[in-house]
């Protein structure tokens, strides 16, 4: 489960690190790339993708956000939860998931995969 829930997170971080900072290594500031690229928590972020703003943004990034957020509770149940079993064939789907997932997301558009990286990095304040 971790293994399908940290292909998710890290596909979340590359993309904030490069829609907001650079995908060229030749064209972007190293330490502003790590930087954002840590700057994803994971309790902001799924929060914000179950929450109901997620609905605002097209499928592909819907899809990844409801699967961010369902893999990051399987996780915590399978390292934390020691009762907690899961079946090889149930986590093997899971990974297939994630990944086919990942390949959706990462065929959206650059200015909504933009715009969902701002969305889960940075907190929204009222006043």
């Amino acid at each position: 489960m971790s293994t399908a829930y940290y292909a998710l997170f890290h596909c979340l971080a590359r993309n904030c690190a490069d829609t907001l900072v650079g995908r060229s290594r030749a064209h972007r500031s190293g330490p502003a790339w790590r930087t954002t690229y840590r700057a994803l928590e994971h309790g902001y972020a799924r929060t914000q993708c179950s929450g109901p703003a997620i609905k605002t943004f097209p499928t592909e990034i819907r899809e990844l956000a409801e699967s961010f957020a369902d893999m990051q509770q399987k996780r915590q149940l399978a390292d934390y939860d020691p009762e907690t079993r899961w079946r090889k064939s149930d986590v093997e789907e899971d990974i297939d998931e994630a990944a086919d997932t990942i390949d959706r997301f990462e065929a959206a558009s650059a200015r909504e995969q933009r715009a969902f990286a701002v969305f889960v990095l940075l907190r929204n304040r009222s006043r």
